[in-house]
């Protein structure tokens, strides 16, 4: 499929999906959320302006990873909470996006919602990765993550725009199963990269 626009189903597949984890995903989040109060003052939640379909922004939520303040977007290890770094090892800080979902914020499975001055710099076909949802997983997480550069990772996004369908849906998530087990791409930024500097 190559239409820049969700695939016929899309939303049924992420409401089925929703309906097959909540109840797993419920108990899992009760705990990472006690474990966060009980060890780190501060705030459960983190909350954030992302960019959406179409440029549309919407504050996506995440279990809070860092100890509580104004932190930077590549933040220095000391400020990841102990909790938090086992949270994000198994990207657990991510679980809950499903409301994000549950709100047609976002899908599960498209590209990571970004920031609005990434999206500044975007050229013509880099905007494609904005005709479709943001989504929990996506074929750039199964292909590196965070070991990739931002134009590596907007290229991989365009590509699944390109060729999405249930099957790729499908596919990146098994794939997602094997990267969160395995952790490859988990730590670090591309710092180096323009797109993921805002001081450059």
């Amino acid at each position: 499929m190559s239409s820049d626009q969700p695939y016929r189903g899309k939303r049924v597949f992420d409401i089925g999906l929703l309906l097959l984890v909540v109840v797993p995903a419920t108990a899992i989040g009760a705990v990472c959320a006690l474990a966060i109060r009980f060890t780190s003052p501060g705030p459960v939640l983190f909350h954030q302006e992302r960019v959406g379909r179409d440029g549309a922004t919407f504050r996506v939520h995440k279990f809070r990873t860092m100890v509580a303040g104004d932190n930077p977007i590549f933040p220095d290890a000391d400020l990841i909470t102990p909790v938090g770094r086992v949270l994000r090892r198994f990207s657990l800080d991510e679980l809950p996006q499903l409301l994000n979902v549950a709100r047609c914020e976002m899908s599960i499975v498209g590209p990571r919602p970004t920031l609005s001055y990434q999206v500044e710099r975007y050229d013509d076909r880099q905007r494609r990765r904005l005709a479709v949802r943001p989504g929990l997983t996506g074929l750039a997480q199964v292909n590196g993550r965070n070991s990739l550069t931002w134009g590596e990772r907007i290229e991989y996004d365009v590509t699944y725009v390109e060729t999405q369908s249930v099957l790729t849906d499908l596919r990146i998530l098994a794939r997602t199963a094997a990267s969160m087990l395995s952790g490859h791409g988990v730590e670090g930024h591309p710092t180096d990269d323009p797109l993921a500097n805002p001081s450059e």
